[in-house]
């Protein structure tokens, strides 16, 4: 069969997605200067709206790694360059929104659109420029 015989790559490359899935959610949980998981559990919207931007627009560029990779070593490379993309665009909007830190844990919704829908549509044009 040969689902049986390409299972042990998706195992393999799965897992180290979930991995580098992990690891950009604990670097951007600590780049950012509020606790997001904490504001989270306390219904704040911003804070939601944000980190899962960030997510989905790391989560997008992963993908497209995965899909157009040559080899594990290939996807590895990109998702660490998806982290990276992630991490400027947090860098660039709270430089450009200077109050972002306190809207975020004020829960200022449009803080949190702002920088979850900056973070998705970045993640969305890193992906596409991953295909080659």
């Amino acid at each position: 069969m040969d689902l049986l015989h390409t299972l042990p790559n998706f195992v393999v490359y799965l897992a180290t997605a979930i991995a580098l899935f992990g690891l950009f959610a604990i670097l951007y949980i600590r780049l950012t200067p509020y606790a997001e998981i904490r504001l989270i559990r306390e219904g704040n919207l911003s804070a939601a709206t944000a980190l899962v931007g960030a997510l989905l627009g790391f989560a997008l560029p992963l993908a497209s790694a995965i899909a157009n990779s040559v080899n594990l070593r290939d996807m590895l490379l990109w998702g660490l360059i998806a982290l990276l993309v992630q991490a400027l665009v947090y860098l660039g909007i709270a430089r450009l929104v200077p109050e972002l830190k306190e809207g975020i844990a004020n829960n200022t919704q449009a803080h949190g659109v702002l920088l979850g829908g900056c973070s998705l549509c970045v993640g969305l044009l890193n992906a596409a420029c991953m295909v080659y």
